[in-house]
């Protein structure tokens, strides 16, 4: 109790503690702020953890000591800072700071103007190299599921270098992999036409016929032209092959199975524009350019802006940019984990738990919509609200809406108006969403008002406290409490009502979706109550009113779409440096009326992903 007058009144005397507007302070009042709570551990020889906070007295530092800023800024913005026991800044105070050394932080990355960035060295991922190999071998069998999963890096994606190592297993699993992909081939008629495009005959050694087969399929197994040097090692195997009494056919396959272990298949090595080409269908397509792309390339016209214009749009509407649209929305809106641990309880859901079609509709609902959005160069704010969405059947009756769906086609899934009144708007209207942002077993405000922080703007709350304790379970004979009900009383705790108040409020408008994602009215005999009241102190009341809340703040929306899309394409975290780009690719969207498709088209048209760079080591 003591510890709770206390901070009030020390934060009354430390100009640092004012909860001034993002960006407002000035360095004396941030060094005011570091003294104030860092100073009795971060000072001297025996500064904790080694940081002290000499390291941070200068305006300078910014240049010198990123890093230093960087984690300071960091460990004060989870709370890690000050330790527990010590007088500690009120949340937005702890807010105020961490986006002021943001703010300098990206003033001094930006001085310069915009820079390519790292280029790190990375491997396909899983899926990456599943269809990677589906393509180059015309088949449709997926040989990616014996792989290991690839864990997330950079802005979150599986995509990214930080995370793509080759161990061991993914080396033998790559072994097997290429054997069963090559065997499947060499019995598809579709395959072995593509492969087998020379054959021994008069005037034509078996090696000749290999070597022609080689020289048509290693430049697009490569993504860039091949020399002789890269030919030998494969024209050895099918010799050896040869030589143990191999026939011509299985030599071959045996030969081309050596170039899906190679490491110019398993990373991405290309040079100058193949690089480009190859960064450009590999975001656009998650697989190896086309015949086009490689062309363009070649003739030197690919890094063009009136080129990549033209093709951005064409890939777009090829049906291969499903893969991208699956692969980024499920990712950065999470929906990916409804078929593991967020997976709604089969015992309280049987319906949606006995319904695969349903379940398939329902995971799928965001990755169209997304898609369709980019077709039809929507606004990226209908991810917020919308007036039209994606409808199938099983979506039309598990909303209990009536949709103009066409009779025909109510498996399909179609692009549909909504009715008025209808609250299924953008993705927080969508099953999907609604159930990963759940608990299996029923809703939670808190899951879900934290996830409209992170996922959708970008502000993500500091991770609770080790000690939380659970919401209460409800006492034998007592009267059901709803969820809100039971998180007031866990609210009551002062630890947890500061973070909280601003969670809260952004989750409480959807409690009239169930775990699933259904319309309800009232929950445990009660009324929802779907009302709650900002930081600000405007009072809010169902999806509708928060949408609009959201709407307000579609900068910082657009910003945090531009991050992920960003660090996705680039197959990489994003950097101070970075921020300078996606500055302009914000602004360049805002004034075209945040368009999606324009935001596709600036982030190929932008430096870090048309620049050539060494790749590094």
């Amino acid at each position: 109790m003591l510890r709770h007058l206390l901070i009030p009144l020390l934060l009354a005397f430390c100009p640092a503690g004012i909860a001034a507007e993002p960006g407002s302070l000035t360095f004396p009042e941030a060094q005011a702020f570091l003294k104030t709570y860092c100073e009795a551990c971060h000072r001297g020889k025996t500064a904790t953890g080694g940081f002290q906070l000499d390291k941070v007295e200068s305006e300078k530092s910014f240049a010198m000591e990123t890093h230093a800023w960087t984690r300071l800024k960091t460990r004060i913005e989870a709370g890690e800072m000050p330790p527990k026991g010590l007088p500690e800044p009120m949340l937005a105070a702890r807010e105020t700071f961490a986006k002021w050394v943001d703010s300098e932080l990206k003033r001094e990355a930006c001085s310069s103007g915009t820079t390519v960035g790292p280029r790190p060295l990375r491997r396909l991922n899983r899926d990456e190299y599943t269809a990677t190999v589906q393509d180059l071998l015309d088949i449709h069998l997926d040989i990616g599921g014996s792989l290991p999963a690839d864990g997330a890096g950079g802005e979150g994606f599986d995509n990214a270098a930080e995370t793509l190592f080759l161990s061991p297993l993914h080396s033998e699993k790559y072994l097997d992999t290429a054997k069963l992909a090559m065997d499947f081939a060499a019995k598809e008629f579709k395959s072995r036409a593509r492969i087998l495009v020379a054959k021994p005959g008069p005037g034509v050694t078996p090696e000749m016929a290999a070597r022609k087969i080689l020289a048509k399929f290693l430049p697009r197994a490569f993504r860039q032209p091949v020399g002789e040097s890269d030919m030998g090692p494969y024209l050895e195997l099918f010799r050896l092959a040869r030589s143990k009494g191999e026939e011509f056919e299985p030599a071959v396959f045996f030969m081309l199975r050596a170039v899906l272990v190679s490491p110019k298949f398993l990373f991405r090595l290309e040079q100058g524009e193949y690089a480009l080409a190859s960064r450009l269908s590999y975001f656009l397509w998650g697989s190896l350019p086309d015949e086009l792309i490689f062309d363009l390339a070649a003739a030197k016209k690919l890094n063009r802006p009136e080129v990549l214009r033209v093709l951005v749009d064409r890939m777009l509407r090829n049906d291969r940019s499903g893969n991208f649209a699956e692969r980024f929305i499920e990712q950065w809106l999470h929906t990916r984990d409804l078929s593991r641990d967020k997976m709604p309880d089969a015992k309280l859901f049987p319906e949606y738990a006995a319904d695969e079609d349903l379940r398939a509709d329902i995971r799928l609902q965001p990755v169209y919509f997304f898609r369709e959005m980019l077709n039809r160069k929507l606004s990226v704010l209908n991810l917020i609200d919308s007036e039209a969405t994606i409808g199938t059947g099983k979506l039309e009756k598990h909303f209990g809406l009536k949709l103009p769906l066409d009779p025909g086609r109510k498996s399909q899934p179609q692009w549909v108006a909504l009715p008025a009144g209808s609250k299924r708007g953008g993705v927080l209207g969508m099953p999907a969403v609604l159930a990963v942002s759940s608990y299996p077993y029923r809703t939670s405000p808190v899951l879900r008002g934290a996830f409209i922080l992170d996922a959708i703007l970008g502000t993500p709350p500091p991770p609770p406290p080790a000690n939380v304790p659970p919401l209460g379970d409800e006492k034998p004979g007592a009267a059901p409490k709803t969820v809100r009900e039971r998180l007031d009383l866990h609210r009551a705790d002062a630890s947890c009502a500061g973070c909280h108040s601003r969670i809260d409020p952004m989750g409480f408008p959807l409690e009239n979706y169930d775990s699933i994602g259904r319309w309800r009215d009232e929950e445990s005999g009660k009324p929802v109550d779907n009302s709650a009241e900002l930081t600000d102190g405007r009072k809010v009341a169902g999806p509708d009113a928060l949408k609009l809340v959201l709407l307000e703040k579609k900068d910082l929306f657009l910003r945090n779409l531009t991050n992920k899309l960003l660090g996705y394409a680039l197959g990489r975290g994003l950097t101070l440096k970075d921020s300078c780009t996606v500055d302009a690719i914000v602004e360049e969207v805002k004034q075209n009326g945040y368009s999606s498709s324009r935001l596709i088209e600036a982030i190929v048209l932008s430096k870090p992903f048309r620049g050539e760079a060494e790749v590094s080591k």
